[in-house]
């Protein structure tokens, strides 16, 4: 059985064994076991009290029980630009008129700024490469949307997600090649690595301050502008699928889109409810199962649970779970649970 927890000390040595495998692009962990380190013990200063909910980290693992290996990381980032200033690109248009010559020219430009401040960050997604298909990384990814459904209180309104951006084989970037580059002497893949540790803000305060003409750049750094890397192609979708959209921020590094929505339009939010638990002396679904499936979560903040049930589980007076079930999400028959359908139309 998987099953999506909080993050404990003990998962260091996986985690670092998933990141090295994301190649380039997951900024937020990077292969640092020091750094990774940190973060475990930021997200654990969160779960456990010792820091402002409002202002934390929730790092969240998928874990085989059976196996008792995680197989994949997704996080939740309380408030951007706090800490830090927080950047992004803005695209735009700036528009040039002289009624005397007959001209009206639109120009697409990006801004600096820093719209996204105090907003919702989802993000630090991975899935082991042998999980992939299957519910494996929709259960990974959307369980962060039914802790953020429980416990709003904590969150902002406006919730939104950061995609790589377009880079190839070797981690060459065409939009830091054209831009970035010519402020820094380095690779975007070093200028990547950076960023992740921590130095982001550091890069983006020596970024020119005034706007950048896209018709200055070459064609190859125009066309990646707002698109993914064909590995985050899936995320894009299912962020689609979740009901976020394009809100016209871009990174300041590859170029890679900002998707956003606001919480209570997020699909898995507005189609989770509640639901009392029923002990079930029935077998548990395996992961062929056919009928539909439901995410199943307690109700905890410091020890957040989800799993998967089939849907043919829940009836009026409550969700039936067996006993492994009811074990692995730590519940007691009368608890109550959230329920959401995995998928995106409703069962």
């Amino acid at each position: 059985m998987l099953i999506t927890r909080p993050i404990q000390e003990q998962d260091l040595n996986d985690l670092y064994e998933l990141t090295g495998a994301a190649g380039n692009g997951l900024t937020t962990l990077p292969q640092d076991r020091d750094f990774l380190r940190r973060r475990i013990r930021k997200a654990r200063d969160t779960f456990e009290g010792r820091c402002s909910p409002d202002a934390g980290l929730y790092l969240f693992v998928l874990e085989d029980l059976e196996q008792h290996h995680c197989v994949g990381v997704s996080g939740i980032q309380a408030r951007v630009g706090l800490d830090e200033v927080f950047y992004n690109y803005r695209l735009s248009i700036t528009v040039h008129d002289s009624r005397e010559l007959d001209v009206h020219v639109r120009t697409p430009t990006l801004y600096l700024t820093n719209d996204m401040t105090d907003a919702t960050e989802i993000g630090s997604l991975l899935l082991s490469e042998d999980r992939r298909g299957g519910g494996a990384g929709l259960l990974l990814s959307r369980s962060r949307f039914l802790f953020l459904d429980e416990f709003r209180q904590h969150f902002s309104d406006k919730i939104f997600a950061e995609l790589r951006g377009v880079s190839d084989e070797q981690g060459v970037s065409p939009l830091w090649d054209a831009l970035g580059r010519r402020f820094f002497d380095m690779d975007f893949v070093e200028a990547d690595r950076l960023s992740g540790l921590g130095n982001k803000s550091f890069i983006a305060e020596l970024m020119p301050r005034f706007p950048i003409y896209l018709s200055l750049l070459p064609d190859a750094a125009r066309e990646v502008i707002g698109q993914v890397h064909r590995d985050t192609r899936p995320a894009l979708e299912m962020l689609q699928s979740e009901g976020f959209n394009f809100n016209g921020l871009v990174d300041i590094f590859d170029g890679g889109p900002t998707m956003e929505a606001f919480l209570h339009n997020i699909r898995t939010i507005r189609q989770s409810f509640v639901r009392p638990v029923v002990e079930s002396d029935g077998p548990v679904p395996d992961d062929n199962d056919t009928a539909p499936l439901l995410m199943v979560c307690n109700r905890s903040f410091d020890d957040f649970r989800v799993g998967l049930v089939s849907a043919t589980e829940l009836h009026k007076t409550g969700l039936r779970l067996s006993k492994q079930a009811m074990a692995a999400l730590q519940v007691r028959e009368g608890d109550e649970v959230r329920v959401a359908p995995l998928k995106d139309k409703p069962f």
